[in-house]
């Protein structure tokens, strides 16, 4: 388990978590959606319930309920089929733990009770790294985005030019990260206001590419 973090509001920081023993968290469209789900309705100063039997038809209209203040803002979100990666600055004090709490507990509750099981899904709490500089900045937000590439090739950063195209179409369509609502400029989970960041930074795949292989920046991973 994590040791215990402070989490200073203004401080940017790069949270993340798999299933444990790399479980699968996220079997279909709608657990995806669900968790998606749960992240809007736990960035909230108010108790938002969100029924565990609620059906594919209705899960989108959970996007629309009045959710008071947050206490996080997200930056950039992918999720990947055993894991998540989150980029989030607090906007209260203890907003990230509790947002987290909130996140996890649901999400485990609902996957626990749909498929039959007891037990811890995630490996611990959650993990974090601290941001504290511009460019291990844009190498997350680079990393994150990019991470449904291993869906497509786990080797896809020594192929050839022809599959980076391709590749580029992948990442840009891949409907379980933040890069949507950048690229479509319809923003839903995202608060990018805190973040000194640019929308077109964010959205230039070549720049991704250029910060992930920054070679200074690996070890910070």
């Amino acid at each position: 388990m994590q040791r215990k973090v402070k989490f200073e509001t203004g401080e940017i920081y790069h949270v993340y978590n798999r299933g444990v023993e790399k479980r699968i968290l996220f079997q279909n469209h709608y657990e995806y959606r669900r968790f998606m789900a749960l992240l809007y309705v736990s960035n909230s100063t108010k108790q938002i319930h969100l029924s565990n039997t609620a059906h594919n038809d209705n899960i989108e209209k959970i996007f629309e309920k009045e959710r008071g203040e947050p206490i996080v803002a997200i930056g950039a979100y992918c999720l990947m089929p055993n894991h998540f990666h989150l980029l989030l600055t607090p906007l209260v004090e203890g907003g990230i733990s509790k947002f987290m709490q909130k996140v996890q507990t649901g999400y485990s509750m609902y996957f626990n009770k749909k498929h039959s099981r007891v037990g811890s899904l995630f490996q611990g709490t959650f993990k974090s790294k601290h941001i504290n500089k511009n460019e291990y900045l844009m190498y997350v937000y680079s990393y994150i985005h990019l991470n449904p590439a291993k869906l497509k090739n786990k080797e896809w950063k020594i192929q050839p030019n022809s599959f980076i195209s391709d590749l580029k179409d992948f990442i840009n369509e891949y409907p379980y990260s933040s890069l949507q609502e950048y690229l479509l400029k319809k923003y839903t989970l995202i608060n990018s206001k805190p973040f000194p960041i640019t929308r077109d930074q964010i959205c230039d795949y070549t720049s991704m590419l250029d910060d992930y292989n920054e070679a200074f920046l690996p070890k910070n991973k």
